[in-house]
């Protein structure tokens, strides 16, 4: 009876049921272990750990590394052959063994050569109780040999014939890998037309003048000696049939290696393999590849089949274009016919491959190791498979059994040997060898016959937890020889444990069915056999099972909202559940939608995808609770299927198809879209809906369209994706039913016609030939009308037509089948030209100083030769000879749509002499100028004093200096200056008035106070008022006696705490000063500027807008908007910014219109010509850095 011998477990689950540890120990090697702290004295023949492959191929530039590896007890010793013979390796210098292995190392690196170790080898590890042997190692070194040098003359082929550019790599081991690149190590692209074979050529459909180049070179990469050779470069030129001359076209005959077929359209023919049938044989478990490759012009495309079966699925892969069919793990069932089909436009080619799939042996049952103890039974079972059936034969200790050592213990039975009544003798190793023609299994099994006292390897006090009412499974693993008898005990004073309540296994586990709290306590395990005894003793505790108490629920939601799921767990106080939630018995995805507590799963935003079954699972360290719960979400139907035509008909078809399913959701309609292959291939229109009961539709058709139809399905959620199309469907030709629309006559020369129209598309043309017949007349003439007939165009020009004459057109569609219906005649114009006349009495009333009206007669209509689009006004202000010299005019233009014979010319600079002219505008551009008229406008008030600052301050003295306003609009009369103090609480004083000559720039005040600041204001002033005024300030000095008398005080500014004192005031000024710019520039006042407001210049009143009509201005260079105020400089002036008058509110783009009576009707617009530009200044707002020094 065979040995046990158990290994020891620890906290045994109820999951874990070690019922065949007996069978397991039995079957492999591990079974004994060669641990020295448990059994130190136990032997076992030699195994075989480790060898190099059956078929190795070494780098002959490397030393020659053959594994062999093998473990025993005692450890075994090691011996080699070569070629069937003894190799001794003390007589060889390069070869050496490592110590304690069987391993050789052949050192051809410092001397000697690879080829000369070249050879089959077998190793043979052995010990006192037998040999074990390593599978037959051929030995080869690896070779990359050179292409043979060959001339290579270059190809020269016409567009579209087909091509096979031959690599024929030297054959190397490994063979090489292959592919094709060019000079630049740049890899050739490869596409459906053109690719590389499984035996390296580089097949050409059709070749294509891009195909044209001197470097196609094939590559030969031998990966073992990491090398790479290359082929020489073959050259190719793609000519057209034009191109080829006499001397070419003589010298390609049809029996030239690269070119014999036509460049014309031609259906496909293979490449590759040859023939309508060839044949293919495979290996089980290899990769299976079966290569078509074809020629034809189109392109052709492959397809596959298997005959009278499918293609694998999961196992089945298209390489090289679909032109590589590989089938991967190919077993005995992938024999059979395929069938690889070439398809273009022109008609189709098929080729079968019939292939064998034939089988190296591989295992049924492989031998395992036997321990036995003396007079004990066993068997080795060596069993195989393979096509075809496999040889058995048997060794032992590495000696054919037929010719070894009679042993009387065993006898042989074909594939099995049955050893009977064994003894320590019988030990041995056996080796099994199942061969047959496509290769050989070689496997090593021992019988191992020992005589050992009981030993017990449960770790001793082991502890068992086990949930409540679930079986116990208390471990005794043990080895011996003969196989000890085990007993159990339970507690102290107990006596043996029977089978009634208890189950004893052979492998001397412990099992008790249905465990209780009661069942708690110490377990003894003793076995004993006739050579001795050993014990161990085990602990159980018995623990509360883990339940769910309130388990997930089904839901359906609709994508886009939020499903919860429920799980609450009750468990045994002293284990710690884990609460892990799963979806399809797989993790959550990593998606923040995802989120979970201590009782909830919660999924936001619930997509499609996140339907299926969520289960929660409750994990202690011994046992675990799950339950689960459906989530179905709602979602847009799946696409319908087997679309079908019938009823097919001139002008409509019958489309049938099948629902795909509603996924929850009732489909409520379903929607046709059609395709026209032949005019808008790709793109899909809307046909028609049905309701979402129907399966069939009456579909109206178009002619000369082919048709191919698709369904998509809508339900309350959203709409399918489309269905397949359908079959193609092509509607005779007929005439045209409508005509182009859009058609207009319009001239772009004075003397032609330029007719336009929108033309039909392919869609609408009804059949092939469209055309257009063009036809056109004078309207108010008497001629007949003049027709032609022009392509699939969108203009047709009309030459030699009279200017301006209004014409009648008509734009009919035809095509090869008939004419359209007649087509509706526009109105349309020959070109124009510019205006012949200059409007005329053009008259000028000065409304007020900025504005002016101006009117003028019409031109009459014949001389404007086109569309009258307006008038338009030229004005500028007249320069002195001296001053035109210097400068450039600035002329502006104001524009007035349509007929109006009177407009308004705004933002007139005051006190100036201008001048203008009035010409008409049609859509071809101006007429001539009218006479040019001028006219005054007179004063207006002025702008601001140009500068102001104030200089040498005194005690009580102030100077003030200014310049004149830079517009002053007039005769300056006067200067109006007023100022009055600011005292510490910037409270206001009394307002004094001074007027100053006009003749003035410099004004020194008296007799003011001493350390006071002072704020002034000045304005210019001319006949007609006050113009805009400009502020400033500045304080007189300190009186120096009493600067005097502070001296002589105690300098509290050395003193610490003023200086600190005077850092908080800072600070605090600092935020002060910041909080009032900011009120200031939102609007806000402080009290400085509120006197400020109260004492404005009661004469300083805005200008009311004057009536008038306005025209369309525009400016050749762009106008700045007028600032507000500017900040004080330092030195105190304030300077005023250049700006230009109102109009800039009118600026270039600005646009607007006023009426008669005075209300925006027209575009301000302008041209300069290099003159600064001049107008009314505003006034200044106070400047912050004035604020700022008011609170020094």
């Amino acid at each position: 009876m065979p040995l046990h011998m158990m290994l020891k477990k620890k906290h045994l689950s109820a999951g874990r049921v070690p019922l065949i540890l007996f069978l397991c120990q039995l079957i492999s090697a591990l079974d004994v272990p060669l641990d020295s702290k448990l059994l130190d004295d136990l032997v076992q023949p030699p195994t075989i750990t480790q060898q190099s492959p059956k078929d190795y191929i070494i780098d002959p530039r490397e030393n020659i590394v053959i594994q062999c590896e093998a473990k025993g007890k005692p450890p075994p010793s090691f011996s080699w052959t070569r070629n069937g013979t003894h190799f001794d390796i003390d007589k060889d210098p390069l070869v050496t063994m490592k110590p304690g292995s069987g391993t050789l190392v052949i050192n051809i690196m410092s001397e000697g050569k690879a080829e000369t170790y070249e050879g089959v080898y077998q190793c043979t590890a052995r010990n006192e109780r037998g040999a074990a042997i390593s599978n037959n190692i051929v030995v080869r070194p690896s070779r990359s040999p050179l292409w043979t040098k060959e001339r290579l003359e270059p190809i020269v082929l016409r567009n579209g014939q087909s091509l096979v550019l031959p690599c024929r790599p030297p054959i190397g081991l490994p063979p090489a890998i292959i592919f094709w690149m060019d000079n630049s190590f740049q890899r050739l692209p490869q596409s459906e037309r053109v690719s590389q074979g499984l035996n390296g050529d580089l097949y050409f459909s059709n070749v294509l003048p891009e195909d044209t180049r001197e470097d196609y070179i094939c590559y030969a990469r031998f990966n073992h000696t990491q090398t790479i050779q290359q082929k020489q470069p073959i050259s190719l030129k793609v000519i057209s049939v034009d191109e080829l001359n006499d001397t070419i076209a003589a010298n390609l005959s049809d029996t030239e290696l690269y070119g014999a077929k036509s460049s014309k359209e031609r259906p496909p023919t293979f490449l590759t393999p040859e023939g309508n049938e060839s044949h293919k044989e495979e290996l089980r478990g290899n990769v299976l590849s079966l290569e078509c490759i074809a020629e034809g012009l189109p392109t052709p495309i492959i397809y596959w089949i298997k005959e009278d079966g499918t293609l694998p699925v999961n196992r089945t892969f298209y390489r090289n274009f679909r032109k590589t069919l590989q089938i991967i793990r190919v077993s005995e069932a992938d024999s059979g016919n395929y069938q690889c089909i070439a398809k273009n436009t022109l008609g189709a080619v098929h080729h079968t491959i019939s292939v064998t799939v034939k089988a190296a042996p591989y295992w049924i049952v492989a031998p395992q190791n036997l321990v036995l103890s003396p007079g004990e039974n066993g068997t080795l079972i060596c069993r195989a498979n393979g096509n075809p059936k496999p040889r058995i034969s048997w060794l032992t200790n590495g000696v054919p059994i037929e010719i070894a050592l009679d042993d009387p213990s065993r006898k042989i039975d074909g594939d099995t040997i049955i050893f009977s009544n064994v003894q320590e003798s019988s030990s041995a190793v056996y080796q099994c060898n199942a061969s047959n023609k496509y290769g050989y299994l070689l496997a090593n099994a021992f019988v191992n016959v020992l005589a050992e006292p009981p030993r017990i390897l449960t770790s001793a006090n082991t502890l068992y937890q086990v949930i409540s009412n679930r079986p116990a499974l208390l471990d005794c693993a043990f080895f011996g020889s003969p196989m000890p008898t085990i007993e159990w005990f339970k507690g102290t004073k107990g006596g043996a444990l029977h089978e009634d309540i208890y189950v004893l296994h052979d492998n001397g586990t412990l099992e008790i069915p249905v465990a209780q709290k009661d069942s708690t306590g110490t377990y003894t395990c003793v076995a004993w056999n006739k050579l001795g005894m050993a014990k161990n003793e085990v602990h159980l505790e018995i623990k509360d099972p883990t339940r769910i108490i309130k388990q997930p629920e089904y839901a359906v939601v609709q994508r886009g909202s939020k499903v919860s799921f429920e799980c609450k767990v009750k468990h045994d106080h002293t284990l710690i559940p884990t609460i892990m939630w799963l979806k399809d018995n797989g993790e959550l995805p990593n998606d923040e939608r995802f989120s979970t507590d201590k009782d909830h799963l919660v999924v936001s935003d619930v997509k499609d995808d996140d339907g299926g079954t969520y289960t929660c699972t409750a994990n202690t360290t011994l046992d675990s609770a799950s339950a689960s719960a459906v989530l179905r979400v709602v979602d847009v139907p799946n696409p319908p299927f087997d679309l079908e035509l019938t009823n097919q008909l001139d002008k409509s078809v019958q489309l049938t198809w099948t629902p795909g399913d509603d996924n929850n959701s009732p489909i409520t309609k379903f929607i046709i879209e059609y395709e026209d292959a032949m005019h808008e291939a790709g793109l899909w229109r809307h046909q028609a809906e049905v309701s979402g009961t129907q399966t069939t539709a009456q579909l109206k058709l178009s002619p000369y369209v082919n048709y191919s139809f698709r369904v998509m399905a809508e339900n309350s959620i959203g709409r399918s994706m489309p269905s397949e199309a359908s079959e193609q469907y092509l509607t005779k030709a007929a005439e045209p039913d409508q005509n182009p629309t859009a058609v207009e006559g319009l001239g772009t020369e004075p003397d032609n016609l330029v007719i336009t129209w929108k033309p039909l598309n392919g869609f609408q043309s009804n059949g092939p030939g469209l055309q257009y017949k063009v036809s056109w007349r004078q309207k108010d003439g008497d001629d007949e009308w003049t027709s032609v007939v022009v392509a699939n165009v969108s203009k047709y020009i009309v030459s030699g037509t009279p200017t301006f004459v209004p014409y009648l057109i008509k734009v009919q569609a035809l095509n090869d089948v008939g004419f359209a219906p007649e087509p509706a005649a526009v109105m349309g114009h020959s070109g124009e030209d510019l205006p012949m006349v200059a409007p005329g009495n053009v008259r000028v009333n000065v409304v007020n100083s900025t504005l002016a009206e101006v009117h003028w007669d019409p031109v009459p209509p014949k001389s404007v030769r086109g569309h009258l689009q307006g008038y338009r006004i030229y004005y500028w202000k007249a320069q002195s000879s001296s001053k035109r010299n210097r400068r450039h005019i600035e002329k502006k233009i104001l524009t007035f749509q349509g007929s109006k014979t009177h407009g308004m010319l705004p933002g007139l600079q005051p006190y100036s002499h201008y001048a203008l002219n009035v010409r008409v505008v049609n859509g071809k551009g101006e007429g001539p100028a009218s006479t040019d008229r001028g006219f005054h406008t007179p004063e207006g008030v002025p702008s601001a004093p140009s500068s102001l600052k104030i200089v040498n301050p005194t005690l009580d003295s102030l100077t003030l200096e200014w310049d004149p306003p830079s517009h002053p609009n007039g005769i300056l009369t006067e200067y109006i200056l007023k100022y009055q103090p600011i005292n510490s609480t910037h409270e206001l004083g009394p307002l004094v008035d001074l007027k100053i000559p006009a003749n003035k720039t410099r004004w020194t005040l008296k007799n003011l106070n001493f350390s006071t600041r002072y704020k002034f204001y000045l304005y210019a002033q001319t006949s007609v008022g006050s113009g805009s005024q400009i502020t400033e300030e500045a304080i007189t000095t300190v009186d120096e006696g009493k600067k005097a008398m502070a001296s002589r005080q105690v300098d509290i500014a050395t003193q610490g705490w003023f200086i600190g004192l005077m850092c908080a005031v800072a600070l605090l000024i600092l935020i002060l000063l910041i909080v009032c710019f900011i009120r200031r520039n939102k609007g806000g006042k402080y009290p400085v500027k509120e006197k400020e407001d109260a004492h404005a210049d009661p004469e300083i009143q805005p200008m009311k807008e004057d009536d008038g009509t306005f025209g369309e201005y525009s400016d050749a260079e762009d106008h700045k908007p007028l600032k507000k105020g500017s900040r004080t400089p330092s030195d105190r002036t304030v300077k005023k910014e250049d700006s230009d008058d109102s109009l800039v509110d009118y600026g270039e783009g600005v646009n607007g219109q006023f009426n008669e009576d005075g209300s925006f009707i027209g575009q301000y617009s302008g041209k300069k010509e290099k003159e600064p530009a001049e107008g009314n200044e505003s006034s200044e707002a106070p400047s912050p850095v004035n604020a700022m020094n008011s609170f020094v």
